[in-house]
């Protein structure tokens, strides 16, 4: 073993060693978690950021809203509130942190709040405003709540296997803890179900079945795990400001970028596929932008003048409130609206089914 293979599994032992210890007390039952009589969808990853979470609870809210009384329960990453809080189309993403903020002005209709303790939440959701399904955003980690239905997503450019753990590599819990999971969402695949210009689903069945046994090979799970593909979609660019917006500059051939998330690949490459990039600057995830970030920002567009300044969904969440900019810049500012859909369509009505299903009564 090299000396720097040597450095970083002493640097990681004490992290791992703490995941082992800690995923083993659970394991045992030593360490609790809480079961619910309601349907709870836990969706999340063992990766830092760059799954797609926040796509793929809105897809879950968007099929079965109408059908359920939802609420999403998230932490609430970065925000400055303390405690339970119940997220309002209004809030300042201080409040509530930009995903929760994005999913409430999306369904508006549906209870979102963001809570660190989720044990709480959810009691209290169902308790006193009548929820009968929970959506956990991001708690794959949060072992105090036993989900009936839990979902680890996986990057389909980003593996799990052959990673690190954090520092070193991009791993926030042990790659064997998929085998946690009731279903492997591996998420932005290729559209499989692509021929020739055209849509075939039969295709689509047949290319998902053969990648689902190099994927179930590759993360070592069971075959009692469901395994899903889910690719990503755009829609049109949309207004951030829409009351001043100047319209004319979508139809510019240029753009202008900027982003603060975790990974803006796609997010490039569809914007690539409407306008050219002449600038791109791209910032940390759930970045907080302030006046130098704007102004850097602003200087772009000044040299851009027939561009289109665009930033990603997410991103706009935080841009709202932000008494930084200019009335010149919001004239010009989009957004890409997101979204993911499971492929072939027959397997999304498989996933929602199965995700949705009333709990299991607990093994004795």
């Amino acid at each position: 073993m090299s000396q720097l293979g040597l450095a970083s599994k002493t640097l990681l032992f004490p992290y791992w060693l703490t995941l082992v210890i800690r995923n083993k007390l659970y394991d045992k039952g030593i360490l609790k978690g809480e079961r619910f009589s309601i349907p709870v969808i836990s969706l999340g990853n063992i990766t830092v950021g760059g799954t797609g979470k926040t796509p793929h609870t809105e897809m879950v809210v968007r099929e079965l809203r109408g059908k359920y009384r939802l609420a999403v329960i998230s932490r609430g990453y970065k925000r400055k509130s303390k405690g339970f809080h119940l997220v309002e189309t209004t809030d300042d993403f201080t409040l509530c942190g930009d995903e929760p903020l994005q999913i409430k002005r999306k369904f508006p209709e549906i209870i979102v709040a963001v809570c660190k303790d989720r044990n709480y939440a959810i009691h209290k959701v169902v308790e006193e405003m009548g929820a009968n399904l929970v959506i956990l955003d991001d708690a794959y980690q949060y072992r105090k709540v036993i989900p009936s239905f839990n979902v680890l997503l996986v990057n389909y450019n980003k593996t799990i296997a052959g990673d690190n753990l954090l520092p070193i590599g991009h791993l926030r819990d042990l790659p064997s803890q998929a085998k946690r999971a009731e279903a492997v969402i591996i998420t932005k695949s290729p559209d499989f179900r692509y021929y020739d210009g055209n849509i075939d689903e039969e295709r689509g069945l047949e290319v998902t079945a053969e990648q689902e046994k190099i994927w179930r090979n590759s993360l070592k799970i069971s075959e009692k795990q469901r395994i899903y593909f889910s690719t990503t979609l755009f829609e049109a660019a949309q207004p951030v400001f829409p009351e001043i917006c100047d319209m004319r500059y979508i139809y510019s051939k240029f753009a202008v970028a900027f982003t603060g998330i975790a990974d803006d690949t796609l997010f490039r490459s569809q914007l690539g596929t409407t306008h050219q990039i002449v600038e791109i600057q791209k910032f940390q995830d759930h970045h907080n932008f302030s006046r130098s970030n704007i102004r850097s920002i602003e200087a772009m567009a000044q040299r851009q003048k027939e561009a289109a300044v665009i930033t990603t969904e997410k991103d706009s969440m935080r841009l709202k409130n932000n008494k930084h900019l200019s009335n010149q810049l919001k004239e010009r500012l989009f957004y890409l609206p997101i979204g993911t859909k499971i492929i072939p369509s027959v397997k999304m009505e498989e996933f929602l089914a199965a995700a949705a299903a009333p709990p299991q009564k607990e093994e004795k």
